[in-house]
């Protein structure tokens, strides 16, 4: 049967029957796209369309969506925790940068099987990373000494949050907060999401940072914590903040408010030692 005749069969029409997909040539992009996945092995396609378009590469992000599934570039998932069951009260955010910090620690170990810990400090509304201390002992008093230094050379937030370890409610912290007239407040025991923001970082940095490569030593943990957490603060997108990084969010903040310094913007569903709470914990 002629093509002619099977159309006017069927109701097809014979252009769309005749017609062949011609594509343009995206070997170019293709390899750029196949670099920056080798390079940033777990971002996925939405992150390296950013760094396509900061790179001048005008492409949509619904094509670099197929390239990165056709060239099998896909993150693998690690396997995830339980999850709670139940209503959470949302964390609310700071209105400006440098109002209130999260603190906490992650533990690593070396290739010779020797721990490390690292003191991660964060920005609740700008998401950067203020410090990262790596060391295999952080006390108490190492922990003021960290955030005494960082403050002379950002000033003093208005509150900071953390857990309930030792190194946190030390003598030593305790004497810091009344000292710097800082409010300290404590999350509740086994709510680690009331640090939500910190923790959020951290699970960001094992996933991209601590899982990937091997520490041969300390000082070498410590070089590339560096390097991370400046790619981290500068290079990065981060998605809650429109993709922008922490550096340019937290400079368009500083633009945009400069010369008003308002309260917090709500309070935030943590405990408080002390007498005076945030909020009531449920």
């Amino acid at each position: 049967m002629s093509e002619r005749r099977a159309c006017r069969v069927i109701g097809a029409d014979r252009t769309r029957v005749r017609y062949r997909p011609r594509r343009g040539d995206d070997g170019a992009l293709r390899e750029r796209l196949r670099a920056l996945a080798l390079e940033r092995r777990r971002f996925g396609y939405r992150r390296l369309h950013i760094l396509l378009c900061r790179e001048g590469l005008v492409v949509n992000r619904k094509k670099v969506q197929w390239l990165y599934r056709e060239e099998g570039l896909s993150v693998r998932r690690r396997r995830g925790r339980r999850r709670a069951v139940g209503t959470r009260a949302p964390l609310m955010l700071p209105a400006l940068p440098n109002q209130r910090w999260s603190l906490d620690f992650v533990h690593d170990q070396l290739g010779d099987g020797r721990r490390f810990r690292v003191l991660n400090i964060v920005d609740d509304e700008t998401r950067e990373c203020l410090r990262a201390v790596v060391d295999t002992s952080l006390s108490g008093r190492r922990v003021v000494r960290e955030l005494t230094e960082l403050i002379a050379e950002r000033g003093k937030p208005q509150m900071i949050v953390s857990d309930n370890g030792t190194e946190l409610t030390s003598n030593a912290v305790l004497a810091f907060a009344g000292a710097f007239g800082v409010e300290w407040h404590y999350i509740a025991p086994g709510r680690p999401m009331q640090n939500g923001f910190v923790e959020s970082f951290n699970g960001l940095r094992r996933d991209e940072l601590l899982d990937e490569p091997l520490f041969f030593s300390q000082r070498h943990a410590r070089e590339v914590v560096a390097d991370w957490i400046e790619d981290y603060n500068t290079e990065r997108p981060h998605s809650s903040l429109g993709y922008e990084t922490p550096a340019a969010y937290a400079a368009g903040l500083h633009k945009q408010r400069k010369g008003h310094a308002p309260s917090l913007a709500s309070t935030s569903t943590i405990r408080n030692s002390a007498q005076r709470s945030l909020l009531p914990t449920g």
